[in-house]
């Protein structure tokens, strides 16, 4: 009995946090040696009104126009910013934080005037996802993950996250040392005849294709801790790029098992008798993480 109830409720929510995490930590190692980690903040606040407006427009939530909606949301935010950036003639970074915030309450906005509520798409689920509401329904123990047709009703969301996983994954496999020049060394790397804007770009369309993946299932919250914290952490126990992208897998890996293990019986542990929200604990672990790292790391910064 224990086996069903573990694989039908918790399997699936579980392994959506873990590879969500995963996805989102893996470009986050360069994106935090670049100087760039906000960039997974702002992709998750700049999404927001990309997807609702997409929901509103097909009235379904669905993988590709979520993405079409996204990315045209993207590149609304980059028109905006440099309409602002040059006719404010103000800095960069103001610019974006204009935008940035403008957008994601135009989001908001537009979910609290939505009827979404019967597809799982309102505020609460854009910050915290619905990861525990994510569970196999047809599963009854481990032997479904044997039978082809309770695996064709696994929930469309870890599909999703474990394909856009495996995608970023051998992309940086593909592009490992061309990314690990123009991070380090950008003028050497032109030397090189490397394409150092190319290659940039296609980091944060990685970071945004995880973004918008995990977005429905986790909401905001783990995206933005998931590209900072576990890379950030990774940082503080190597010097090596390659042991810090190790790291940081174990990092957000711990953090979603931890994390969504505590969301549901740490409160009974400590006597209470509700559950808190897996995707929040899930944060909470990973800067937990990364506060231990900043304290006893062999290679934290004074």
């Amino acid at each position: 009995m224990m086996g069903m109830e573990f694989v039908a409720l918790s399997l699936p929510p579980l392994l959506i946090g873990l590879f969500a995490a995963v996805a989102c930590a893996l470009p986050g190692n360069f994106l935090v040696l670049r100087k760039q980690s906000l960039i997974g903040d702002a992709i998750s606040h700049v999404v927001l009104p990309g997807i609702v407006v997409a929901f509103l427009l097909t009235g379904r939530v669905a993988a590709w126009p979520m993405m079409l909606g996204a990315a045209a949301a993207a590149l609304v935010a980059v028109v905006l910013i440099e309409a602002i950036r040059r006719l404010g003639r103000i800095e960069a970074g103001a610019a974006m934080g204009v935008v940035f915030t403008a957008m994601f309450a135009g989001g908001v906005l537009l979910l609290e005037q939505s009827d979404t509520s019967s597809v799982h798409l309102d505020v609460e689920h854009a910050l915290y996802g619905n990861l525990e509401s994510l569970i196999w329904l047809e599963a009854t123990g481990w032997s479904s993950l044997l039978d082809p047709a309770a695996l064709a009703t696994l929930p469309a969301e870890l599909t999703r996250m474990a394909v856009t996983l495996a995608v970023i994954g051998v992309l940086l496999w593909l592009f490992y040392r061309p990314l690990k020049l123009t991070t380090f060394d950008e003028d050497y790397a032109r030397t090189l005849g490397l394409p150092v804007t190319a290659l940039g770009l296609g980091l944060v369309i990685s970071a945004a294709v995880a973004a918008v993946a995990a977005f429905d299932a986790v909401g905001s919250i783990i995206v933005i801790a998931m590209f900072i914290c576990p890379p950030a952490a990774a940082r503080m126990m190597t010097n090596r790029l390659g042991a810090q992208i190790g790291w940081s897998v174990a990092f957000a890996a711990l953090s979603a098992v931890l994390g969504y293990v505590l969301a549901g019986y740490g409160p009974l542990w400590l006597g209470a008798q509700n559950a808190v929200s897996a995707a929040g604990m899930i944060a909470t672990v990973s800067g937990v993480i990364l506060a231990v790292a900043a304290l006893v790391g062999p290679h934290r910064r004074g």
